[in-house]
This record gives structure tokens, sequence and C-alpha cells, in this order.
């Protein structure tokens, strides 16, 4: 029975306002009568954020289309898979490659201008030095602003939202792939306390996305023969290739990158994709070796190979006491306070920042990031003037290091307005090169007494500073690489008093650089595994595992007694609503029903008037609706679920109407094939005022069952809420139907029941592989509410 449904209505079609079921509107706001968790949030402002479709709708139109495949589509779908993955590694390895020589390039003549013109006035080098770093930020801003706002920020809290389930517009378009490119160069290049690794993932998860697609049709960039993989299923996959393949490609730690997107963005996880993202990862590492082997010929301008990240310290510490673990546990415990604090700062500032900053206009977010750049230029320049220049030490013939290194070339000891010729500045060594270049630095070996600690703490201190008021502007903005540089920073201070207390050859401040660098990520990103990998790979020190496995314990340990993750935190505050892994305790006391308590549910009938579709669309935002029809004994009986995206794409062909109330024909199956209904990807897709229908077509009806989703997933209504919160995110669900306790069995179905032969291989390609379904599918005997993304995460309770 369908208790929910009101028959009041004028239209003969219950219909209920539901403000749980409201979106964000592009003002930010809920449309509902409860705005006060609105008000403390500035949600995504591009549109309402969606959830995505995982699930397989076995409707009449894709039935059809998986009768007309040939025996060879299947083949041709799993080799298209792979050559997708090829495609994702090279493009990303090649963009990386991209980004990472036009910085390397641009604080290579920066430098050089700099050093030369400081020689004959201090004044002018400063001038030099802020006009360089300022146009560069300006073209950042710009670019995003004007062009790409979607490509502000890391894009990893978005990515992270799009592979739990949630669809945000715009993240994966064309623009958005170049913005973040040559914004990350501007932003990164003009000095700024971000790094380029974060948006890289974003610039993977672009490339897979766009290759998904066929190309992008907006800018007439497609090709129809690639445009196979239309699910969102399909897509995630992809996407999740790219994540991997950007980390691969920030770090040259492809191991590192798989593990990376299992642990940090994706929510669902298959033995067959991890082949294909290790696949992937294995040739975005080809691809960035063989740009390094063509950099060391000396072709890649001033830096040389020196922005393809890897802090090789394999000739540093070999061995470690048992009396040092105890500074490295304190490492780990000041990594996870300095973090949670940075997680928590940085959610102020740019909440504040969104409230009252951005809002004002694009100018203001222009003249933010400039000023920021203005005081960036100013702190680096003029900070390491307030330190003495040191005597260069005496090195070992054999290091490699050259004291003090040439300008605009990448090492130790930068002589910065030095008197002499055999000197240098330690504060300088450390503001007056690229970040990759710094940490090099700081995590180098047989460097004793390079840095001071008045100079170490100067710069933990400012950056730091830095670091929290740049996260958040309008620029591209990653926090891998600013992060390693505040923890290298107090890692090495740590390792400095261990060397003056223990008074041992065998230890490297180096060493306790690294350490520093992790325990600082670990505790504001809170990853584990992937993390303990990617410093591994970029360090090229295996014997170090522990002692990085114990900082990262530690530290993620401390930082979730306070908050939670960066990631996590950013993502709440755009809006996204993410589902945990787990259900919050307070649902292990709560049923379905509970969560649905006083809630009403919009159906529609069978056969339903046009006029009454459009009423219905017009007047709520639900994204699928119940349909109904009338059973034997006149009572009504719930027959699928179709969603509001086919309704519209139904409305705008027209070719389905008709003018009798009666269920229509089989010939509806040839006007239709199942790509139709599907959504284009990093698209708002169609809209309801975007369909023009006349009086007369009004007045016609149109039969959904040929369209509807026969067998949705449904869950009685007594069933923990615990278990409909793991059923709806472990198979990335968009609605569950909650019914009456059913009155009969038609079956029982056990795992030798799902253990199929070979020759039906074929037809299960395409179906989502669960035994979930076979539980809960069946006869339905009708439905009163059914579940929807926005329900369960309004349900989250803290």
């Amino acid at each position: 029975m369908l208790s929910g449904v009101d028959h009041d209505v004028p239209d003969g079609i219950g219909m209920a306002r539901l403000a749980w079921t409201r979106l964000p509107t592009a003002d930010g706001e809920e449309a509902g009568p409860s705005t006060s968790a609105a008000a403390d949030y500035e949600l995504l402002s591009a549109a309402a954020i969606e959830s995505l479709d995982y699930e397989v709708i076995e409707n009449y139109a894709y039935r059809e289309e998986q009768a007309q495949r040939s025996k060879f589509w299947v083949p041709y779908y799993v080799m298209l898979k792979w050559l997708f993955s090829l495609l994702i590694g090279v493009g990303t390895g090649l963009a990386a490659i991209f980004i990472n020589l036009a910085v390397e390039n641009f604080s290579g003549w920066k430098y050089t201008a700099t050093f030369a013109i400081i020689k004959h006035s201090y004044f002018v080098g400063f001038f030099v030095y802020t006009v360089f770093n300022l146009a560069l930020v300006f073209s950042s801003v710009y670019i995003v602003t004007n062009f790409a706002p979607a490509a502000a920020g890391s894009g990893i809290p978005e990515i992270k939202g799009y592979l739990n389930g949630v669809d945000t517009p715009g993240i994966l378009l064309l623009r958005t792939l170049v913005g973040k490119i040559f914004g990350s160069i501007g932003s990164v290049g003009g000095g700024l306390a971000l790094g380029k690794e974060g948006p890289l993932v974003h610039t993977g998860a672009c490339i897979a996305s766009l290759l998904g697609q066929g190309g992008s049709a907006k800018y007439h960039l497609n090709s129809r023969w690639v445009r196979i993989f239309e699910s969102d299923r399909d897509r995630r996959d992809l996407v999740t290739c790219g994540c991997a393949a950007g980390v691969a490609a920030a770090f040259r730690a492809p191991v590192g990158g798989v593990l990376f997107a299992l642990e940090e963005v994706t929510s669902w996880w298959r033995s067959h994709l991890m082949w294909r993202v290790f696949f992937t990862s294995a040739v975005v590492a080809v691809v960035v070796r063989s740009a390094m082997n063509w950099c060391n010929s000396g072709k890649c301008g001033h830096f040389g190979a020196g922005g393809f990240i890897i802090w090789d310290i394999s000739g540093g510490q070999e061995d470690y006491s048992y009396q040092e673990l105890f500074p490295m546990a304190i490492i780990g415990v000041i990594g996870g306070l300095l973090g949670a604090l940075f997680n928590q700062l940085t959610l102020y500032i740019t909440k504040w920042r969104r409230t009252y900053l951005h809002k004002k206009g694009k100018r203001v977010q222009i003249f933010e990031a400039c000023l920021i750049s203005l005081v960036t230029s100013t702190i680096s320049f003029v900070l390491p003037l307030l330190r003495k220049c040191s005597p260069c030490p005496q090195l070992e013939t054999n290091s490699g290091i050259e004291c003090p290194h040439p300008p605009g070339t990448d090492g130790n000891f930068v002589n910065f307005y030095c008197s002499k010729d055999r000197e240098y500045n330690d504060l300088a060594t450390i503001f007056f090169n690229t970040q990759d270049d710094a940490i090099r630095n700081l995590f180098s070996a047989k460097t004793f007494h390079e840095y001071s600690a008045q100079s170490l703490i100067t710069f933990l201190v400012m950056f730091y500073s830095l670091a929290v008021v740049t996260f958040g502007t309008a620029v591209p903005a990653g926090q891998f690489v600013p992060g390693i540089m505040i923890g290298s920073t107090y890692g090495r201070l740590v390792g400095m008093f261990v060397v003056k207390f223990y008074k041992k050859l065998n230890i490297e401040e180096g060493t306790y650089a690294l350490l520093g660098a992790a325990s600082f990520l670990g505790g504001s990103m809170r990853m584990t595994v992937s993390l303990c990998v990617i410093m591994v790979e970029i360090t090229n020190n295996l014997q170090l595992l522990p002692l990085i496995m114990l900082v990262l314990l530690v530290s993620k340990a401390v930082g979730d007694f306070f908050n939670e993750g960066l990631y996590e935190e950013q993502a709440r505050l755009r809006g996204i609503p993410l589902l945990d892994s787990r259900p919050k305790q307070v649902m292990r006391n709560m049923t379905a029903k509970d969560a649905c308590k006083n809630q009403k549910v919009v159906c529609l009938p069978r056969v339903s008037r046009i006029v009454d579709i459009v009423s219905v669309l017009r007047t709520n935002k639900h994204n699928g609706f119940p349909v109904v029809d009338r059973g034997q004994n006149g009572e009504p009986l719930v027959i699928g679920l179709i969603l509001r995206s086919h309704l519209l794409v139904l409305l705008q062909a027209k070719v389905d109407f008709q003018n009798s109330p009666f269920p229509c024909g089989p010939g509806v199956l040839n006007r239709h094939n199942f790509s139709d209904f599907v959504k284009p990807a990093s698209s708002k897709g169609k809209s309801i005022d975007d369909i023009h229908l006349t009086e007369d077509e009004l007045g016609l009806y149109l039969d959904l069952a040929p369209f509807l989703n026969p067998s949705p997933y449904i869950v009685p209504e007594d069933m923990s809420l615990a278990k409909v919160y793991n059923l709806f995110r472990q198979l990335g669900l968009r609605h569950i139907f909650v019914v009456p306790r059913p009155s009969r069995v038609v079956g029982l179905i056990t795992r030798k029941d799902l253990l199929l032969e070979e020759h039906s291989n074929n037809v299960m390609a395409e179906l989502q592989s669960t035994s979930v379904r076979g539980l809960l599918n069946g006869k339905m005997l009708g439905g009163n509410v059914h579940l929807e993304r926005p329900l369960l995460d309004n349900l989250v309770i803290e």
C-alpha cells in the first residue's frame, strides 16, 4: 500500500515539497525551511550538486541494446579500457612534464635575473623579483576567475566527492583542465606557498574524464568511435586511473599513486580496476623517466631535471639506534598538533573568505591573490637580510655539493647579498629556491651546520603563516609540497638537537627532516599507507620505512583527536555530501522507517499526463520518482523507479507522446537507444526550463514503463539504518525504496546460485558484480518512501 501518496492535489498526482530533498541553490542556500546549516557554510556556486548513477538501469532500452551487441563487443570494450589507461598515463605524464618545466624555467629566469641585479642595486633587484612573481600570480588568478572557476584549489575534495558518488558540475571540463595547468604554473612559479602536486591529481582526473566521454563537444574536439563509456560507473573507473596517474606523475611514485587512489579518493575498488590503475601509473613512470633522460642532456633550461621530484637520501643515515625512537615520536606528536592546527586555521580562514570576501566579485579575488603575492615576495626577499652570511664549510670532494652554487641553478648554499664570494646565506638557501629544491636541501646529508636554529624557526613561522593564508585563494593550490616544507623544517630542527645531544657521527639531520615531512602530512591529510610508500619512493631509502611508519601512526592519532583530515574538512566546507566509510553510531539505533519518518514521496502513475509530469518536475527537485500501476485488486503497485533526467529526455524528444491513457505497445522499443538517456559527463544536463511544449502536447500521455528501472534496490522498513547506509555506500546507489515487511518469500539465493557457467560471462559483463541484488529484488510488494543521498548525509551526526 502506498500510504505516502497524497491524492488531494488537483492534477491527481501525489506531490510533497520535502525540505530534506532540496538541493543547494546557486546562492549557496538550501531551499527549505531550515537554512541555519547553509548559513554556516558557503556551498558551491556553480549549480546544484547531484548524485551519480552507478546502478545499471535494466530497462527495455538497456536490454535491447545488450541483445543487439555482437560477440566482438566485449573484447573491444576490454581493449578500449586498457587503451584508455595507456592514454591517461601518457597524457598525465606529458601534462606533469609541461608544468614542471614551465615552473622550473620561470623560477630559473627569475632567480638568475634577481641575483645578477642585486649585485648592482638591491632595490632594483627587489622590484624585478616582486614584479616577476606578481605577473605570474596575476595570470593564474585571472585565468581561474574569468575562465575556469572550478580550477581553484587543489581539486582533490571535489574529485574525492565525485568518486564517492557526488557530481559537482564543472570540475572535469576541458576549460578546467586548461585552467588547472596554466594556473598551477602561475601560482607555483610565482612563489606562493602552494604546490602543484594536488592540482596534478585533478589534472589527471580531467584527462581521464575527457577521454572517457570522447573529448569536448563544446569545443568540437570529440570522437564518437571511443564514446562507449557512457555510464557513470565506467567514468568513475577512468577518473580513478587519472587520480593515481596524477600522484605518480607528481612524485614519480607509481606504487604510491595506486595506494593513494585506493586509500584517499575512491570509495569502490575491484581487482580488475587495480590492474588498470597499476598499469596507468607504470606508464606515467616511463613517460616521466624518459623526460628526465632528455633533460639530463641539458635541453630543459635552467634547472635541468630539478623539477621532477626525487629527494634521494640513499647515501645518508644508514642505521638508527633505539635511543632515537623517542625524539622521532616527538616529531610525530609535533606533526599531529601542527597538522590539526593547520586544518582548523585553513577552515576558519577559508570560511571567512567565502562568506565575506569572495562574494564581492572577481576583482576582490584578484586583488587578494596579488596582495598575498606582494607580501610573500617581500618576506622572502627581506628576511634573509636579517641573517648574517656564513663562510662556506669544508665539504668532501666527492659530495657533489658546491658552495656557493651558481645563481639560477638548484643546490645548497645560496650567496645572497654576501660581501665575500665564499659565503652563503642559510635563510636565502630556503627562500631563494623552488620548493622542490629547498626540500632537497633540507633533506640533504653530509651538510651539518648548514642551517642555524634561528633561521629554521624564522622560516617555519613565516612559511606556516603564509601557507595558511594562501590556501583557499582563487588559484590552483596543492598542499603536499608546502606540507613537506613545513615538516622538514621542524624535523631538521629536532635533528640538530639530537645531533648535539647524542653526539654520534652516524646521525643525519636530513633523516629527521624527512620524518618531520611525513609527520606533518600525516597530521594534516591523515594518510598512512599511501603516504608512507610515497615518502619511501621519493627518497629512495627503504631503510627508513619503519621510522616513517612510526611517525605517521603517531601524527595521525594525534591529529584525529582534534579534527578530521584536510580534504574532509574542505569537502564539508564546499557542501560536498561525502558518505564516510562507516555509518555513525547513532544509526545503529535507528531503522529505515525512522529515517523516513513523517516523509512523503512523489509518485507518478505508469501512464501520466504530460502536464502532470511537467508540474511535478517544476515544483520539486527530486531526481527519482517511484512509478505505480494498478494491481489485480485495484490497489497501487510499485513497478519501478524513473529518473528525472530520463523524464527530461522523453519530454524533449516528444516521440513517445500518445493520445490514449492506456499502456503503449511494443513499438516504443525501437524509438530510443540506451545512449539517449546518458547524461553528459561534467555537464549540468537538461533542465525543465529548456523544454518547450505546446498546449496540445501538454494534454497528451506518456507510458513510463519501458523507460523505468524495473528492479530498484529495496529494503524492509525495520532494517537498521546502519545496514542501509552500508548498502547505499558500498553499492554506489542513488535511491533505495523502503517498503513494508514482505508477506511471502518467492525464493532464496545462496552462493552456489551465483556461480554461473562460463558461457554466461558475456551476459554478465555489463551487470553489477554484486550478490545483494538477488536478495533484495524480486516481486515488489509496494512501498511508501525511498531514500536519497541528501537524507543519508543529513543523518551523519557528529
